[in-house]
């Protein structure tokens, strides 16, 4: 039984000496795979580390500062919409009062208009100019409808501009109605 006792130890010690072998081996290997870095290494991971989070900074800022200009440069376009109204009441009206000839009226009311349309125009206002023969363009124009065009060099193209299409800034806030020709 001494014997199986001692063949015993001797096999569980073997075990343990292997055992050893393979962790001193294995930190060898991890010593081996990471080893360490030199000053001057670490110094440029953390120079690119912070030149990289400084251009990240740098580029927020420009971010921030050309979306707060947008803001307020359109802030104001839903007033500007609203007014659009009104400028198309001004202009049906002076038609009207050419038609029926009182002289000081027309004067008084082209004032108020010019002086309307100017102030809108200090904001950024403009007027999208449409004219009977410049090509349909759907980023400006709005076709309402589509009419038998009066001559060959029309079809395709606008015949009669219905309603002025406004931008702000260079942003379209109403398209211009058109009628096109076909």
């Amino acid at each position: 039984m001494d014997d199986n006792k001692d063949i015993y130890d001797e096999e569980i010690n073997s075990q343990e000496n292997s055992q050893e072998e393979n962790q001193n081996n294995s930190e060898e290997k991890t010593e081996n795979l990471t080893p360490e870095k030199s000053p001057e290494d670490l110094l440029a991971e953390e120079k690119d580390r912070y030149i990289r989070l400084f251009a990240e900074f740098e580029n927020y800022k420009k971010r921030t500062v050309k979306e707060r200009n947008e803001f307020f440069q359109y802030a104001h376009q839903e007033m500007m919409i609203s007014m659009l109204g009104i400028l198309d009441d001004f202009e049906r009206a002076l038609k009207e009062i050419s038609k029926n000839g009182n002289e000081a009226d027309l004067k008084g009311v082209e004032l108020i208009y010019q002086k309307f349309k100017n102030k809108l125009t200090e904001k950024g206002l403009k007027p999208i100019e449409v004219n009977a023969g410049d090509a349909f363009n759907v980023d400006l124009h709005e076709a309402i409808t589509s009419i038998p065009a009066p001559s060959e060099d029309l079809k395709g193209k606008i015949v009669d501009v219905v309603e002025t299409g406004y931008q702000l800034h260079d942003r379209v806030i109403r398209f211009a109605k058109v009628v096109t020709g076909n």
